[in-house]
């Protein structure tokens, strides 16, 4: 070989070292870029999501509460009706007891 072939061919290995060393670079620069997007959409969608199971809890805590202050109202009311009924059958059982002695004339 001569050394104008020589030149040639060492000149072109050279700008394909240089473009290769120059492309590769690049594509690690956007290789940490998507890296990087991705991580931030991803902290993102973890924020985002743990926003929406905070929010989900409070939902829950809230008609967990009202269920129970519900279920406590009408447990007091039930109570509170029961006693009526038990009361009013008492006072019903000795308005009769009292009118069957009176027809059968015994004493209280």
């Amino acid at each position: 070989m001569n050394s104008k072939k020589t030149f040639r061919m060492l000149l072109v290995c050279a700008m394909f070292a240089a473009f290769s060393s120059t492309a590769c670079a690049a594509q690690d620069g956007s290789g940490q870029s998507i890296k990087q997007d991705a991580k931030t959409a991803g902290h993102g969608i973890a924020d985002r999501a743990r926003d929406v199971g905070h929010a989900t809890k409070h939902v829950a805590t809230k008609v967990g509460h009202g269920g129970k202050e519900a279920g406590v109202g009408i447990g007091h009311g039930a109570k509170k009706a029961g006693l009526g009924i038990g009361h009013g059958a008492r006072d019903g059982w000795n308005a009769t007891k009292h009118a069957v002695k009176k027809v059968f004339n015994k004493g209280d």
